[in-house]
């Protein structure tokens, strides 16, 4: 797979990547990211990629110009499956990142400012995505949480895949199965040692005793009936 990411901040991308599974991925040749300096296709000596928003308004916006011509040098047959992040997006779910994982290319355009200019939502890209319903400063944050996502469920990225069957929003490998839709399963309880943990307090905080029965059936069971059920 590949990631092409258009950001006005290249370098807020050179930590997120340089670690753990997306670093692995990335070193394995399982994914290449790239991430282009949106000022590179601006066309004034001062690199400007903003203006004031037609009609008045507070803020200013991203213009269409220099988002097409960066799209049209790196993507001229629209191969690509086309992301920009904007609070007025679609909330991204774990089944819109498995259909995205599947991809081969995927480029991700980060808003800034007040807004990007509408034209740009319309015309140039395939899909508007939001991570939530809150605002940040720009869509870097959300691109660097979906790229992770996204390449997480690349297959052979991560080391033991079994584990992508009963994480949460995951109902692969479940008997509970819910009758709507709007629900989706969260991942049961974990515990690891010690199984007697003595607080400061004097408490003493116990592992559940089915976890230590080495029985599988009750075990499977108790997984199943301890996994919390979540709203979209």
């Amino acid at each position: 797979m590949v990631i092409d990411i258009l950001t006005i901040f290249p370098k807020m991308f050179d930590s997120p990547f340089a670690e753990s599974i997306v670093k692995r991925a990335i070193d394995a040749g399982k994914v290449i990211i790239n991430t282009h300096d949106l000022r590179k296709w601006t066309s004034d000596k001062h690199k400007t990629v903003d203006a004031k928003p037609f009609g008045g308004g507070a803020g200013m916006v991203m213009m269409i110009e220099p988002i097409y011509k960066a799209l049209h040098e790196l993507d001229p047959d629209h191969g690509a499956y086309r992301i920009l992040f904007t609070a007025r997006g679609a909330r991204i779910v774990q089944e819109k990142v498995r259909e995205l994982s599947q991809k081969e290319r995927i480029i991700l355009v980060c808003g800034h400012y007040e807004e990007i200019d509408q034209r740009v939502h319309d015309f140039l890209v395939d899909e508007c995505i939001s991570i939530g319903d809150f605002i940040l400063t720009g869509g870097e944050i959300s691109s660097m949480a979906l790229t992770d996502a996204v390449v997480r469920l690349i297959p052979g990225v991560l080391g033991n895949e079994e584990s992508l069957k009963e994480e949460s929003f995951s109902t692969e490998n479940s008997n509970i199965k819910s009758q709507n839709s709007n629900f989706n399963y969260l991942e049961y309880p974990h515990y690891t040692r010690p199984a007697e943990f003595k607080a400061k307090e004097g408490k003493v905080l116990e592992v559940p005793e089915v976890l230590l029965s080495g029985n599988h059936g009750k075990i499977k069971k108790w997984r199943e009936q301890n996994r919390r059920i979540a709203c979209k």
